[in-house]
């Protein structure tokens, strides 16, 4: 039974989860919608919400905090002062998550995640 687990394994080691999250990050904060399977769209969600609450406050300390998650200049920088202030005044809830289709060759369950406003 995995009751209260807490996260996904997506059939991945640790360091190879957190380097697909991170990326799948920075492809959502650069091009504002991508398309996943379910699994991993559920499980970047809470990983893209928490970066946008750090980034809200904007200051510097945010920038390196998301630096630290993200390693990536250009998506740190656009997060910070593009994406996060436009939910100044929302609590949570920053992302959308659309199912789109079944994949042919493996039936896996795909879905669009986004940007809210």
């Amino acid at each position: 039974m995995r009751h209260k687990h807490g996260y996904r394994k997506l059939g991945r080691t640790s360091s190879h989860r957190a380097a697909l999250l991170k990326n799948l990050t920075i492809a959502l904060v650069n091009s504002g919608k991508i398309e996943t399977t379910l699994p991993k769209a559920k499980e970047l969600r809470g990983y893209v919400e928490r970066l946008i609450t750090r980034a809200r406050l904007g200051d510097f300390n945010a920038h390196r905090a998301v630096f630290a998650s993200l390693q990536d200049k250009n998506a740190t920088n656009k997060l910070v002062t593009e994406i996060a202030p436009k939910f100044k005044d929302r609590n949570g809830g920053y992302t959308r998550i659309i199912k789109t289709r079944i994949r042919r060759g493996d039936a896996a369950e795909m879905a669009f995640i986004e940007f809210v406003a």
